[in-house]
């Protein structure tokens, strides 16, 4: 499974627009793929590598994996032979301990908060000890028109993923090129990209809270083709275009416009 020398267009166009749209690389930036052996991480690493080797773009690439230990083997092989064949450095770590720490039942967070997030601070420290300044992240538009719609439903609050976003304690800067291809496109890339996915043994998957937005997504759609698109769209609708309620008002303003209230009425009642 030698690299092509390029991609389909509808594929490298909007990728590049991507890269180009959000500011993702610069001259000379080292870039490490996370790397999970999912069809959207091997998409990414496979794309990335075609794409920066046929133009010259002046990037180095790598991948890193984090193995929680979900499954009894590991999947090293199969992504080594991945890595060799694109030409890409590969760091694997295989964590076992952090399987018990993502599931732990005493933690207020979630198991996919926890997992994310242990999951990003070791490809940050994997970056910052081999010199790499970006990470790149497999996620689709899909992922982040679920993230809006689990953010609003979920935690009350209009957001989702940035494209790029600089980490904090790091300042490692986070890139998802893939971000304007859809799911779907991805999965049928494998007519000319021949990878296997590496099934996930995450007992979460089927019953997350985006596992239920995905299908909400799926089943209105149905019945309203468009609303994938019209979703997209509300999620980039710049702050002036978007009207919502005000902020909820503090005790301290409530009991303001009460006696401002009431003093109305007195005056009222006194004419």
């Amino acid at each position: 499974m030698q690299p092509s020398t390029s991609l389909p267009k509808n594929y490298s166009r909007r990728i590049w627009r991507a890269i180009m749209e959000f500011d993702m690389l610069q001259r000379g930036d080292r870039v490490l793929v996370g790397l999970s052996g999912g069809k959207d991480s091997a998409f990414l690493l496979y794309s990335l590598s075609i794409l920066l080797h046929s133009t010259g773009y002046p990037v180095s690439l790598a991948a890193a994996t984090i193995d929680a230990g979900f499954a009894v083997s590991s999947y090293e092989g199969e992504l080594r032979r991945l890595c060799s064949r694109l030409g890409v450095p590969l760091f694997y770590e295989r964590h076992e301990e952090l399987n018990k720490v993502i599931f732990a039942e005493d933690s207020h967070q979630s198991p996919c908060a926890r997992c994310a997030f242990f999951r990003r601070g070791m490809l940050a420290r994997i970056a910052t000890e081999h010199g790499y300044n970006k990470v790149a992240l497999g996620h689709h538009l899909d992922d982040a028109v679920e993230t809006f719609l689990m953010s609003i439903l979920y935690s009350g609050k209009i957001e989702t993923f940035t494209p790029t976003t600089t980490l904090e304690r790091s300042g490692i800067t986070v890139i998802r090129p893939l971000c304007l291809l859809r799911e779907k496109e991805i999965t049928a890339a494998r007519r000319f990209f021949a990878w296997q996915p590496i099934p996930s043994c995450c007992s979460q998957e089927e019953v997350s809270s985006r596992r239920v937005i995905k299908n909400l997504l799926r089943t209105l759609g149905t019945t309203s083709p468009q609303l994938f698109s019209r979703v997209t769209s509300a999620m980039r609708r710049s702050p002036q275009e978007i009207e919502i309620w005000p902020p909820k008002a503090t005790p301290n303003e409530m009991r303001r416009r009460y006696l401002d209230m009431v003093e109305l009425i007195g005056m009222v009642q006194e004419r």
